[in-house]
């Protein structure tokens, strides 16, 4: 009898999700073609009309992979903004697959008229107002929250000129910085770099695939290679995003709380990282840090290390040599102390966390 009532109140759950999902959907496609007051030098006010066929940017990636640093540099050129993470879009988008998943509840779905198409129009109407409106106008429009690209394939069916940047790290530094900077993540055991590369393996393979699959639309970026050649890199991304190139992207950290620069927010781990030019202290961090016996298993623990280029033996790793201007970048970060912090956002939440499902 309390089973029979515990899954009527989840089947009650969903369905109520659902129409949530959907009136919210409904409400968003009436105005999606609005038309926004978008301020001009001089004080001129312009029209601003967006809808699902903008050129919408998606970065993702396992956390602490280089993500932050990566949408701070698109942030830092005058035509591309990306702001904070929204939180609310990779949560939204776990609760679709979550529905999809189970046959059992999209038989009910459909029943109740709350058919995939329904559900598509709603999900890209809601994504498209938090996308545009959590921040400035911009002609190019980017969302960072990092595990939204376990859905790419579902993204890029419902906004079909989109294009994704998957953010690509060493799982050994993405998971020594996540257990050593305390970053919750739902699902990771930050007692075990077993257990975390583990889950780093599944979901940078899950992303991957779909990066992949997706083919012209999604550009794997490695984070050493930006960070050891921050032009060559951006060159090649404002190319394939069809950005005109400029060379603020390579000076993040002086737009910094600018108006049209980069906006950020002290609950985001990697704030006070992202305040300082491209540099490479952060690259071998975790090299002596990871058990002894994690270190022995790396290439059973973590495959997806080979697949993507990286030695899972090699302790230190060579990852190239860097650019002249990065390594005075690297002096200069060791002598300086780069702080900009009255020009963080401030905000109620004490930590960072995300959705690992």
């Amino acid at each position: 009898m309390i089973g029979k009532l515990k899954q009527n109140l989840l089947v009650a759950c969903l369905v109520i999700s659902s129409v949530t999902v959907f009136y919210l959907g409904r409400h968003a496609m009436e105005c999606h073609h609005r038309i926004e007051e978008r301020s001009q030098p001089g004080g001129i006010l312009t029209p601003f009309i967006y809808n699902k066929d903008m050129p919408l940017i998606f970065i993702g990636g396992v956390p602490r992979s280089g993500t932050t640093l990566m949408r701070a540099m698109l942030d830092a050129h005058p035509e591309v903004r990306c702001g904070e993470e929204t939180r609310v879009i990779p949560r939204i988008l776990a609760m679709k697959q979550m529905w999809s998943r189970s046959g059992r509840e999209k038989m009910r779905l459909d029943e109740a008229g709350v058919t995939d198409e329904v559900l598509d129009a709603a999900m890209q109407a809601f994504l498209l107002e938090i996308i545009v409106k959590h921040g400035e106008p911009a002609n190019f429009l980017c969302n960072k929250d990092p595990f939204a690209l376990k859905s790419l394939a579902y993204l890029a069916k419902i906004f079909p000129h989109a294009k994704f940047v998957l953010m690509i790290r060493d799982g050994r530094a993405s998971v020594h910085s996540m257990i050593s900077r305390k970053v919750t993540i739902a699902g990771f055991d930050l007692g075990s770099y077993r257990d975390c590369l583990t889950k780093w393996n599944r979901a940078i393979e899950t992303m991957y695939t779909q990066c992949l699959e997706a083919a012209d639309k999604c550009l794997p970026v490695h984070y050493e290679q930006l960070v050891l050649h921050p032009e060559k890199w951006m060159r090649t991304l404002l190319k394939f995003l069809d950005v005109p190139w400029n060379d603020a992207v390579l000076h993040h950290e002086e737009l910094i709380g600018k108006a049209g620069g980069v906006s950020l927010s002290k609950v985001e781990r990697s704030t006070d990282q992202v305040i300082k030019p491209v540099n490479m202290e952060a690259l071998s961090k975790w090299v002596g840090k990871i058990p002894a016996d994690v270190v022995r298993d790396m290439a059973v623990i973590a495959p997806m290390l080979s697949r993507l280029g990286y030695d899972p033996h090699a302790n230190p790793p060579n990852y190239g040599r860097p650019d002249p201007k990065v390594l005075d970048n690297t002096r200069r970060v060791s002598e300086e102390e780069f702080s900009s912090e009255s020009n963080f956002k401030e905000e109620e939440t004490s930590h960072n966390d995300f959705t690992g499902c």
